[in-house]
């Protein structure tokens, strides 16, 4: 219980920070609802909590964390598709303003897709099949080994990030929003063992480190 005693205590401190100290701030929310102006599709990895990386107030993010921050394409037949709900939600009832993707290092998905492509199987019900949506953006084989897994690891993440830049623009809601300028689309790469942050510059095609 010592776990659940310290999420106690969080919130405690939370409630005193927002509840206490600021009543105006959750007054407006209530009052108004929220506004967001960006939506970020992070990854469900307990390091890398967007709202804390960013240092974000609450209703100044809607948030989408998945396994691997992945993005998978339009596809209204009819199954479930929790991501694709969330981005429908933020882009056309919220009319968010921008769409980031933010992918890390050190990513188990990220590691587990290069790892099937190298030949192991990966004995999972659901994450085989999602991570595959990040399939064409992993060069890894079983010809790679261990020794460069890591950087095949590294350059798959962010490959996958920009895949799915791509796949957002396969929704015409978010297509239409992007052409009139309605909606920006960014890609950003959190390095967690240095605490750098890096962006896709789509005109070189490349991701460059953030000036802090």
């Amino acid at each position: 219980m010592e776990e659940m005693d310290k999420l106690v205590a969080g919130f405690r401190a939370f409630r005193a920070t927002y509840f206490d100290k600021r009543p105006e701030l959750y007054r407006d929310l209530v009052a108004r609802g929220q506004h967001p102006k960006v939506l970020v599709i992070a990854c469900s990895d307990s390091r890398v909590d967007p709202a804390l990386l960013l240092n974000a107030e609450p209703g100044e993010l809607f948030v989408v964390r998945n396994v691997a921050n992945l993005v998978p394409p339009h596809q209204p037949d009819g199954h479930y598709h929790g991501t694709s709900a969330a981005i429908e939600f933020a882009v056309r009832d919220l009319k968010v303003r921008h769409i980031l993707v933010l992918g890390h290092s050190l990513c188990g998905g990220i590691q587990a897709l290069c790892r099937s492509r190298m030949g192991q199987k990966l004995e999972r019900e659901y994450v085989a099949q999602w991570i595959s949506l990040a399939a064409c953006a992993c060069h890894a084989g079983p010809e790679t080994g261990e020794e460069a897994l890591g950087e095949t690891t590294r350059a798959t993440e962010r490959a996958s990030i920009v895949q799915s830049l791509s796949n957002l623009e396969t929704f015409p809601w978010i297509r239409e929003r992007v052409d009139t300028g309605e909606l920006t689309l960014e890609a950003w790469w959190f390095d967690i063992e240095k605490g750098e942050l890096w962006a896709y510059d789509s005109g070189r095609e490349q991701f460059e480190i953030l000036k802090i």
